[in-house]
């Protein structure tokens, strides 16, 4: 699959008609005779080809006058791949979308943080999606207005700014155009919630994130569940859980692994934040990968073959805080899993800030402490080595005053280079920051203890230099091979909780 695919006529034509689901996101179908547009996998019987046209986006397809389909929901299908595994503006700036940053910053502010001007981002998307950044953060709003007024009771007006709309009326006129449907009736044709549905609260939703076959939760979850920060996150009751710090609030977050989705359940203390909440969560989960093309990549090596077939779709764990992320890393340098919650947990216990947890029987306390708060804090109160003290107040001092901003926009070459950079930073910490952090799936890590003893015992090159130039053959998804290399240990990480 590749950059585009809404070009490729035939190729389109043939995903329709096998009704693939792995091109779901990829693009979309717009259908001239009904006015719809659908997703490659929509159950209709599919139209004659000479009546389709290929879009690479919803928002282009919502531009150019067609409907979402009733049976199929394309506006809810995966995102695009492309957007993860890119480093150019336009991947940049999707994440950036998907993050909210248009409803908050306007394209002005999209543009700033891209570094570009907001002529050339407009251009730069309309080539490539059909659409600018404008028509793409409407889209996104209205795909948001549609799962509060199908999961939630809350009144129209509430749901109209919690999704991003300026006013009523923008809200109502998007969703009749987008929808073919008034809100009210949108509603009306949602599945009744029952008067003890805890979604029916104001702030609470319960959701279904989806993603493409095969996802392995193994790893995944594992690992977010064995490093859980005391406090921020657990896992409980067959769910990971964590606070959220948001734009407009918190909220909190459960997650748990089912066989064709992620049933999320979210309490935001502003509802503004779903969309930037859904987004982060997807993020953190890899949800938007395709894991056809990875494994596929992965299994040309011999040695990773088998792994791969033994427990194919593994996703890099990554996070919803890029910053929180970074300060971890640190402070698992050079120690024990154990001992770097420990660290976390401490600092969380001083500085983080506390929050309710909406379930009475959970153990979420704090949201991790911003790097403001950290960066005010008495170096000596740190109980570690100095020069990782140093790397710390560094790191946490470049995070508070913005001369180092890791996020979802960030050009991920440079920002290596400026964490490289900073006192204390090697290559291991860069690159476990810019594969989980930053979400470069190219990312390796050679240095990492558990990659090299993987490596040895497969018969794999175990120094540095030979085991990245034995992985030439494995990029762009060096980040996943390291996802399996990890998973040939016993370490905790590598298996869902019981």
């Amino acid at each position: 699959m590749q950059k585009g695919m809404h070009t490729d006529t035939e190729r389109c034509v043939r995903a329709v008609r096998s009704k693939d689901a792995r091109f779901d996101g990829w693009f979309f179908t717009a259908v001239l005779t009904t006015g719809i547009y659908c997703r490659p996998s929509c159950p209709a019987v599919p139209p004659k080809p000479e009546n389709m046209v290929f879009q690479p986006s919803a928002a282009a397809c919502q531009q150019a006058g067609f409907r979402a389909c009733k049976r199929c929901r394309p506006d809810t299908s995966p995102g695009s791949p492309e957007w993860n595994r890119r480093a150019d503006a336009v991947a940049r700036a999707m994440r950036l979308i998907a993050d909210g940053t248009v409803d908050r910053e306007g394209v002005p502010g999209l543009a700033a943080r891209l570094g570009y001007s907001t002529r050339q981002v407009e251009r730069q998307l309309l080539a490539e999606l059909g659409a600018g950044p404008l028509a793409l953060a409407r889209a996104q709003r209205a795909q948001t207005a549609r799962l509060l007024i199908e999961t939630t009771a809350l009144p129209m007006t509430e749901i109209a700014f919690a999704a991003g709309f300026s006013s009523v009326r923008s809200f109502n006129d998007t969703v009749r155009e987008v929808f073919a449907l008034a809100p009210s009736d949108l509603r009306a044709r949602a599945p009744q919630r029952t008067s003890g549905n805890p979604t029916s609260t104001p702030g609470a939703l319960s959701l279904r994130l989806p993603f493409r076959a095969p996802l392995n939760p193994d790893n995944l979850f594992g690992h977010l569940a064995a490093t859980a920060v005391p406090g921020v996150e657990e896992w409980k009751d067959g769910a990971y859980r964590r606070t959220l710090r948001l734009p407009y609030g918190h909220g909190v977050v459960a997650l748990a692994p089912r066989p064709d989705h992620i049933a999320c359940r979210l309490t935001l203390t502003d509802p503004r934040d779903l969309t930037v909440a859904i987004s982060r969560c997807r993020r953190l989960l890899d949800l938007d990968a395709d894991p056809v093309a990875v494994d596929d990549r992965l299994r040309t090596d011999p040695v990773l073959a088998p792994l791969v077939d033994k427990a194919p779709g593994r996703r890099v764990p990554r996070t919803v805080d890029e910053a929180e992320f970074a300060v971890r890393a640190v402070l698992g340098q050079q120690v024990s899993t154990a001992a770097a919650r420990t660290h976390a947990a401490r600092l969380v216990t001083a500085h983080g800030e506390p929050v309710d947890d909406p379930d009475p029987e959970g153990g979420l306390t704090h949201l991790f402490p911003s790097p403001e708060a950290l960066a005010a804090l008495d170096p000596e109160t740190l109980a570690m080595p100095r020069t990782r003290r140093t790397t710390f107040t560094t790191l946490v001092r470049e995070l508070a005053d913005g001369g180092l901003r890791l996020g979802v926009g960030s050009d991920w070459p440079e920002t290596r280079e400026k964490l490289l950079a900073l006192p204390g930073f090697g290559p291991w910490t860069a690159d476990v920051i810019a594969m989980r952090a930053l979400g470069d799936p190219d990312a390796f890590l050679p240095t990492d203890l558990g990659i090299r003893r993987a490596a040895r015992e497969l018969g794999l090159p175990s120094t540095p230099a030979a085991l990245t130039a034995r992985a030439a053959a494995w990029r762009p998804w060096r980040a996943y091979a390291v996802q399996y290399l990890w998973a040939t240990d016993s370490h905790p990480i590598n298996f869902l909780p019981a």
